[in-house]
């Protein structure tokens, strides 16, 4: 392929020559005259022809200006059109979001019957992966992620933050001397979840513990998971006592299910975020998700920044 000139320049040029005026071609570019003048400038030096004669107080299309515009003109007009087919056929199909399955089960399920009713022509499509897809290149529009929110090359919203809370099945506060002082925790199974793999700093029992003083109370017994969905079941099952997500929990907190019988929390770093790419964030199913989301999700931004405040 033949070596092109910059497409800045091809975009000063288009527009100088359709406005005959570097002034407004430089508004609807928002740049200055003067760069719309140096653009064309290094358009000329690459063809090896002028462009534009210059006259007093006004610009004219020369010869070979007059013959490049119309050609130039609609080489853009393509580029739209087959950017726009391509963002109507993204716009087409489901709306494919992927997040892990934790998230997805404890937080977005409860609450996308409320998206649905706002935006019932937007059909829906799960994928729960904990895994970094590529957007680029599957058929994932976008994503909730957790971790500490740099994302190179992708369009990053911030979400939420949370705490780690202890829970635990209730029927589990009344078995053997139950729950009544963080010390009856060493008569319990502690429950483990794997983060510290992922983030060697991301709280754990041993944290909660040394929070709360309690030097009697082994944090490295009890079962470990490699899920945090599966960490959440075996609390429910009365398993044993975990450190969940103040967020995730506080549902099955409010139906009875889980009860927290310690007030301490631990924050954690990493928060969650929406990502996408530039380009998907411009399509409207997309657009419509990251508005609906922010606002479902504007009370814990709003508990966090009150909690820091403090």
């Amino acid at each position: 392929m033949n070596r092109l000139p910059p497409l800045k320049s091809l975009q000063a040029f288009e527009a100088a020559g359709r406005h005959l005026s570097f002034t407004a071609a430089a508004r609807e570019l928002n740049v200055t005259p003067g760069a719309i003048s140096q653009q064309i400038r290094l358009l000329e030096e690459f063809l090896e022809v002028k462009l534009f004669k210059r006259l007093n107080r006004q610009i004219v299309l020369t010869d070979d200006g007059q013959l490049l515009l119309p050609l130039i003109s609609g080489g853009f007009e393509q580029f739209g059109d087959a950017v726009a087919m391509l963002r109507a056929k993204s716009s087409a199909g489901p709306l494919t979001i992927t997040s892990a399955p934790s998230f997805v089960s404890k937080w977005l399920i409860p609450r996308l019957a409320r998206f649905k009713a706002e935006h019932p022509g937007i059909d829906v499509r799960i994928d729960t992966s904990d895994r970094l897809v590529d957007f680029v290149h599957e058929d994932i529009d976008v994503g909730i992620r957790f971790g500490d929110g740099v994302y190179p090359e992708l369009d990053t919203v911030y979400l939420f933050s949370f705490d780690l809370i202890p829970v635990c099945a209730p029927a589990l506060m009344q078995q053997g001397q139950g729950l009544k002082q963080i010390s009856d925790l060493k008569n319990h199974t502690l429950l483990h979840s794997n983060y510290d793999e992922i983030d060697p700093g991301f709280p754990d029992w041993a944290m909660w513990l040394k929070v709360v003083e309690a030097d009697d109370v082994d944090a490295d017994h009890g079962i470990y998971f490699n899920q945090s969905d599966l960490l959440f079941q075996a609390a429910l099952e009365g398993q044993g006592v975990a450190l969940l997500a103040n967020v995730m929990a506080e549902a099955e907190i409010e139906a009875g299910r889980l009860v927290q019988p310690f007030a301490t929390r631990l924050p954690v770093k990493m928060n969650y975020h929406l990502v996408t790419t530039a380009s998907k964030s411009q399509i409207p199913k997309v657009a419509a998700f990251r508005e609906w989301i922010l606002a479902e999700s504007a009370y814990l931004r709003a508990e966090s920044d009150q909690a820091r405040s403090q």
